[in-house]
Order: C-alpha cells, then sequence, then structure tokens
C-alpha cells in the first residue's frame, strides 16, 4: 500500500501553531479529504493540540508529520487494517516525555491530551533519538461507539492508547 507524508517545519514561536494548521488544512484536499468533512475539522483540531504542546512545553522546534495511506494521487489499494487511518505525528527534540494536566474552572490551558485522547482512535508517545514523537490516528471509516476515553499507559514509553477497542 502506498502512503502518502507530507510534513513541515516547526518553529518555537507560537504563532506556527496557526501556521501548521492553515498548512495542514492546504494538505487535506490533496490527500482526498475535502476541508469540509468533520474528519478534516478533527485533524485540524488533533494538529493544533499536537504542536501546540511542542511549541509551549518544549520551546524547541519540531516536525509536523501527515500519513494518508492510499491517498488520492498514491498508487496501489487501499487495503488492510489500517487503509483507512490517517496518522499526525510531532516530534521534537526534547526528551521530556508527555503529561497529563487536569484543567480546572476557567484556566485556558491543560486541555490538550485529554482533546487529543478523545477524538483520535489511538494515540501515544515514543522516545525517538534525544527527543520523542507523539503520534495519534484516526479511522477514515465510521468506527463503532466508543468506549470511554482510557488513561491507562498512555504516558509510558512505547506505549499507545487504544480508543473503542
Amino acid at each position: 500500500m502506498q502512503v502518502l507524508q507530507m510534513q513541515m517545519e516547526v518553529g518555537v514561536d507560537p504563532a506556527e501553531v496557526g501556521r501548521a494548521r492553515r498548512w495542514a488544512r492546504s494538505r487535506l484536499a490533496g490527500s482526498g479529504i475535502g476541508v469540509d468533512e468533520p474528519l478534516a475539522e478533527t485533524l485540524i483540531l488533533l494538529i493544533s493540540e499536537l504542536v501546540t504542546n511542542a511549541v509551549v512545553h518544549t520551546g524547541c522546534p519540531a516536525v509536523l508529520r501527515m500519513f494518508f495511506p492510499g491517498a488520492a494521487g498514491a498508487a496501489g489499494p487501499a487495503a488492510g487494517p489500517g487503509a483507512g487511518t490517517v496518522r499526525v505525528e510531532v516530534a521534537d527534540i526534547s526528551a521530556r516525555p508527555p503529561r497529563r494536566r487536569c484543567a480546572k474552572g476557567d484556566e485556558t490551558g491543560g486541555r490538550g491530551l485529554e482533546l487529543v485522547d478523545g477524538l483520535a482512535d489511538r494515540w501515544g508517545w515514543q522516545q525517538e533519538g534525544s527527543g520523542k514523537r507523539i503520534w495519534c490516528e484516526v479511522d477514515r471509516r465510521p468506527a463503532p461507539a466508543r468506549a470511554l476515553p482510557r488513561w491507562n499507559s498512555a504516558f509510558e514509553p512505547q506505549h499507545a492508547v487504544t480508543n473503542g477497542a
């Protein structure tokens, strides 16, 4: 199966979050996902949260990657268990693992990974060189009703959370 991969470098300026959203939105059409589809809005929100975490919590540059298996323009059939799965990754050079924060009341931050957990079908992180890569996946085909999100070991190295499985 062919996979269409796109990536952009993200600087440490908070304005990079908006630039990442605009960049991702402009790339969705080439992947066969219409910008007005609910999947597009979900992906843009996930990208926004992951890039925000990298910019705000690491102070390091990052790389945003999107993977579209069987995407328009990629040769080969879209077959197999992950054929309809879009993957988003943000890699940075900080070895600091992601940390769940519990926002209270009117706090404006601390909900990013909670949103990722609720919107993505799967997500996790792993060490990569001296840094890490945080990833999430969204299935393009309808999934069965999801169970409540589980936080069990997604914050441990080499672990992932799968929602609705």
